[in-house]
């Protein structure tokens, strides 16, 4: 009995050890990935915009990242008018034909 307990403890504790996933509230690096400080104040055309995110929650100040198509990152304030119309059209209207 004693070396079945053992067994099943030693499974559970190597079943522990290597499990790479973890519920979110166990998880140690909680920290943001990008942040955003300084603001770009001037809109650039459509068409140089690869993708937008906005930034993690946890920033002290709300941002989207604007990667353009050659790489560079652009931060905007939350609420510049410009990348919201063009964070909406790139995610929720598609094909509506609204004009930047």
């Amino acid at each position: 009995m004693k070396t079945l307990c053992f067994t099943l403890g030693l499974l559970l504790l190597s079943v522990f050890c290597c499990c790479y996933a973890m519920p979110k509230a166990l998880q140690f690096n909680t920290a943001p990935g990008n942040c955003c400080f300084n603001f770009y104040s001037r809109s650039i055309p459509f068409r140089l915009v690869k993708s937008i995110t906005e930034t993690h929650s946890s920033c002290l100040k709300q941002a989207f990242i604007v990667q353009t198509v050659r790489g560079r990152q652009i931060c905007y304030s939350h609420t510049f008018h410009w990348v919201l119309d063009a964070y909406n059209k790139l995610n929720d209207t598609k094909g509506s034909g609204q004009q930047l």
